[in-house]
């Protein structure tokens, strides 16, 4: 079997396209398209479903990537290195939520920075960066939901609690007995404090925990957990909110608990890569240390 053929498979693999795999290795696109074409006859079997924009892997594929990617590296680096000194390693491409990164995750990678590893950072919404990762915009992603599909390796990071939370004096004007309860009409009166319209972490606890679906109109949207930490505490109104995010000022008395349920609800972190991408120290690096830490989140 050419070599040619399985580095060719193996760039379109981690790019996600055609047009993009292409262009890594200098190739035009229709030849990238032959070669794929005839590795496929070679192996009897469909290596990739053609999508509207680039392609995706067939469990085929999935398989030829895991046992080609370490032997075709390291052929990568005998024949492309030789004795000379390793060259330097592009940065890390990070991805998570605003909030985790600057409050949890960066500070845990200090020591990393330190010792020579880059890092280039970019913030959104979990599926908006899985995509980015399944076609190797990122290396590492850090997701509130559990990533799907084959092209994605997940571990679970951390474990974040939602608290139920106002200001001190917003607080003492709402029935906390009747919310012990189990009866969330005590916050009818409250402004909701939410960063999107559909009102996700609300509703979620308002489920878990009341057993019931909110329907509300919120007062405030702001798309910064850190902002609606910043409202409430200015006493704005109330929120739900992951309890790593306002640890400070619940230990300061500048926002409190409206309820401690012996069951709060929980959502499980995961720091995703995509299967099959090159191997890369730094990479490896920020991995390892992201989850020897995330134990003590």
């Amino acid at each position: 079997m050419d070599l040619i053929q399985l580095r060719t498979f193996l760039a379109v693999y981690r790019a996600g396209s055609v047009t993009a795999a292409a262009r890594l290795i200098g190739l035009s696109q229709p030849t990238v398209t032959t070669q794929l074409q005839t590795l496929e006859k070679r192996f009897g079997r469909q290596l990739f479903e053609r999508l509207p924009r680039g392609v995706t892997p067939t469990a085929a594929a999935d398989e030829l990537a895991a046992r080609l990617a370490g032997p075709l590296d390291a052929l990568e680096a005998i024949a492309g290195g030789g004795v000379q000194a390793p060259a330097a390693q592009p940065p890390v491409q990070l991805a998570g939520p605003a909030e985790m990164l600057a409050l949890l995750v960066l500070p845990a990678l200090a020591a990393a920075v330190a010792q020579g590893v880059r890092l280039t950072v970019t913030s959104g919404l979990a599926e908006d960066l899985l995509a980015g990762l399944r076609t190797g915009q990122y290396d590492l992603a850090v997701c509130t939901v559990r990533p799907r599909g084959r092209t994605v390796h997940a571990e679970a990071l951390m474990d974040e609690e939602f608290v139920l939370v106002a200001a001190p004096d917003v607080a003492k004007g709402i029935d906390t007995e009747r919310l012990r309860r189990g009866a969330p009409a005590a916050l009818e009166a409250a402004p909701l404090l939410t960063y999107a319209a559909d009102l996700p972490i609300l509703r979620r606890y308002w489920r878990h925990v009341f057993d019931t679906r909110l329907d509300a109109e919120p007062a405030v949207i702001a798309p910064d957990l850190r902002a609606l930490a910043a409202l409430v505490a200015a006493g704005a109104g109330v929120t739900v909110l992951p309890r790593y995010l306002i640890a400070a000022q619940l230990d300061s008395g500048d926002v409190v608990p409206l309820l401690e349920p012996a069951d709060p609800p929980i959502n499980t972190v995961f720091l995703a890569r995509r299967i099959g991408a090159p191997a890369r120290p730094h990479v490896d690096m920020v991995h390892d240390a992201l989850l020897a830490v995330g134990r003590s989140w």
